[in-house]
């Protein structure tokens, strides 16, 4: 016998804060639930629980007589996954703040550069999440996406250190890594868990960009 009501735990083909309603198979969007509720109540210019429920039931008969069309932005939310990404965040925007002060009281000049780093990840939600990401943290400023190859071009300090840029990359490649594991699908958490793909040499002529 088939549910009435499926929730995304019982269904993973589900979106995130959704459901999926009756035999005709209507999904339900919940935040869209939510916003539809109030602007009822807006529109009503009075908070209180007949309000609510009334614009919640006509939030949902909207839905289910208008029925949007089913996208999967490639989003899904794995809780132990969310907290790694957050733990490491938080300590890598420590080390790397620190890490920043000392470059600038040093006496010596930086050479700064902007390296590509290939990503094993192939969505666009992945793909800017990633770069969010790594955009947080301090001395990690990514100044280009290129979709079609699926790579960051990040600008990084003492580029004349190999060590430093080996480190960067490597940076971004677990960033990349901890975000999939948090919001990626199956595919994409499988994809994350192959090597990181080999860099391309740097154009001829142009030294800035490795």
């Amino acid at each position: 016998m088939r549910r009435r009501i499926t929730f995304p735990f019982a269904d993973k083909e589900l979106p995130p804060f959704a459901c999926e309603f009756g035999k005709r198979r209507r999904i339900i969007d919940l935040p869209l639930i939510a916003w539809l509720t109030f602007i009822w109540v807006l529109l009503w210019s009075s908070m209180n629980w007949a309000n609510l429920l009334t614009g919640a039931v006509v939030a949902v008969a909207v839905c289910l007589a208008f029925p949007l069309p089913r996208v999967d932005l490639g989003l899904r939310l794995h809780p132990w996954g969310i907290l790694m990404l957050a733990g490491y965040l938080l300590y890598d925007m420590y080390t790397s703040g620190v890490r920043v002060t000392r470059q600038i009281f040093v006496d010596h000049p930086h050479r700064a550069a902007v390296i590509a780093v290939p990503l094993r990840c192939r969505s666009d939600l992945m793909l800017a999440a990633t770069a969010v990401a790594v955009s947080n943290v301090p001395g990690g400023s990514v100044v280009e996406v290129r979709r079609a190859t699926a790579t960051l071009f990040l600008h990084v300090l003492d580029a004349d250190r190999p060590a430093v840029l080996d480190a960067a990359r490597r940076s971004v490649w677990r960033l990349e890594r901890l975000t999939v594991r948090a919001f990626g699908t199956a595919d994409e958490i499988d994809r994350v868990a192959a090597p990181p793909p080999p860099v391309p040499p740097p154009p001829p002529g142009k030294e800035a960009r490795q």
